[in-house]
């Protein structure tokens, strides 16, 4: 079996993420939860390790770095074999010290031919077309994703899950980190279908009495009030679990109306130009700009006058990163609320924007324009959580847990066992529908089935 089809039958996809995958639309360059035999049948020049954990707060790709090293490393050469590139990068942040010391060992005593990339601790250094601007200094195009350019990009997570794979384990389990305010912030390493309360249980509990949960990190997670949160489960895209007060900052501005962030756009805008001059992707070269979105609705009598706007049709390429309205806009408005706003009108008119033919280049502005992560945690109110260092790794042991059949991009699995049957770990569970993008599911513990629906089956462990 090659290691394409090993990648396949393990059912692994994009790790990186929030608390679970969107349905992802077209002109989106997410690759959370994207199929990752997909992704990697290619041949490309660059392969690319993200190990920048973009997200302030996570540490999860770091401890994965201090801890599977040698793993990492080969599995990094194993994939660059496959893909055939000449240029083999593990990306990461310049201030990760102990992280960059574990890994040349392992490239050292591999004699692999993997080398670090070291950048900028910077926000969103972990973007997959910001870091590929970095690497190969060239453009993925708007709407375009890095194959255009020659380069693939995988996360560290999922790299790490592709070695396992290669030794016959199927994804069955996620690493996640646990933190904000919690007793003990830890990274919890926990079978697919694990409760979030489980996790929270690891890391101590909380001392509030009502709190919001970030699923994923706090610049692009989905926030969730305590009730909710209880309905959470791990997923192959979780990344993290973030506990934050109820009046902190960045729940504030979840928990904005977009007919605000709307009406706010028209009264306030001083049309400074801030959040497209901070823009990540227009840094890049992308015509992307915010500012001209919000002049344009401005004048409009309503959103639907002006989608056949050229300026308002480029909110479709924006990456939803949030640093404009966290960090660039003077006036606290929200640009990213409003493109999402703009594009979820766009798509619902069938609007697809289109891969332009030309090359784009990065401005020579954009090294001397690149925000620190810290200061996002402080616009964020988050900073009190931001520098601490996790080592330690909790193991969880659920009762029962429900594994999505929708924990990817493309069609859900559909279920290959019923209720009563009993199971192993590692036990496919879930199918590909036949001709369909998706991606096989395993039992994440061993014991038996006692639910199946169409989004979901549930398995009791067997605790003899």
């Amino acid at each position: 079996m090659t290691l394409l089809e090993q990648i396949k039958e393990a059912g692994i996809v994009g790790c990186g993420g929030g608390g679970g995958p969107p349905p992802l639309p077209p002109n989106t360059d997410r690759t959370a939860g994207f199929p990752t035999h997909v992704k990697l049948n290619c041949t490309v020049e660059y392969l690319i390790i993200n190990a920048a954990e973009c997200e302030p707060l996570l540490r999860t790709d770091r401890f994965l770095m201090l801890h599977k090293a040698r793993e990492i490393v080969t599995a990094a050469g194993m994939i660059g074999d496959m893909v055939q590139a000449g240029k083999r990068y593990i990306a990461l942040k310049e201030t990760y010290s102990e992280e960059i010391a574990a890994l040349e060992a392992a490239i050292t005593e591999l004699h692999s031919p993997v080398k670090l990339y070291k950048m900028k601790n910077f926000y969103p250094a972990g973007d997959e077309q910001i870091m590929v601007c970095d690497v190969t200094g060239r453009t993925v195009p708007p709407s375009g994703i890095p194959l255009d350019v020659g380069a693939v990009v995988s996360n560290l997570a999922t790299v790490y899950s592709i070695y396992n794979a290669s030794q016959g384990q199927p994804f069955t389990e996620k690493y996640l980190t646990v933190t904000g305010a919690v007793n003990s912030p830890c990274i919890v390493r926990a079978p697919l279908g694990t409760s979030f309360a489980e996790c929270l249980l690891l890391a101590g509990g909380s001392s509030l009495s009502s709190f919001h949960v970030i699923a994923g990190g706090p610049m692009m997670g989905k926030c969730y009030r305590k009730e909710e949160a209880a309905g959470l489960t791990v997923t192959k895209t979780t990344s993290g679990y973030i506990i934050v007060a109820d009046d902190t900052p960045l729940v504030e501005k979840h928990n904005i109306p977009i007919s605000v962030s709307l009406k706010r756009a028209k009264m306030c805008c001083i049309q400074c130009s801030y959040c497209t001059q901070m823009c990540p992707r227009y840094l890049t070269g992308h015509p992307l700009k915010p500012h001209m979105i919000m002049r344009k609705l401005a004048y409009a009598q309503s959103p639907e006058e002006v989608l056949e706007d050229e300026h308002v049709r480029q909110a479709m390429i924006c990456s939803e990163c949030g640093l404009c309205e966290t960090y660039a806009c003077p006036m606290g408005l929200q640009p990213r609320q409003v493109n999402i706003y703009v594009k979820n009108l766009l798509r619902q008119n069938k609007y697809r924007y289109p891969k332009p033919s030309e090359t784009f280049t990065q401005l020579e502005e954009r090294s001397y324009r690149k925000a620190p992560s810290k200061r996002m945690a402080v616009r964020l109110g988050v900073d009190q959580y931001y520098d601490y260092h996790i080592d330690s790794c909790k193991a969880a042991d659920p009762a029962t847990v429900r594994i999505s059949l929708r924990q990817h991009i493309g069609a859900p699995s559909q279920p290959v066992v019923q209720t009563g049957d009993t199971v192993s770990c590692g036990q496919l569970i879930g199918a590909i529908p036949a001709e369909a993008l998706g991606a096989n599911i395993h039992a994440s513990i061993s014991g038996t089935v006692v639910q199946v629906t169409d989004t979901e089956i549930v398995i009791s462990a067997d605790r003899q």
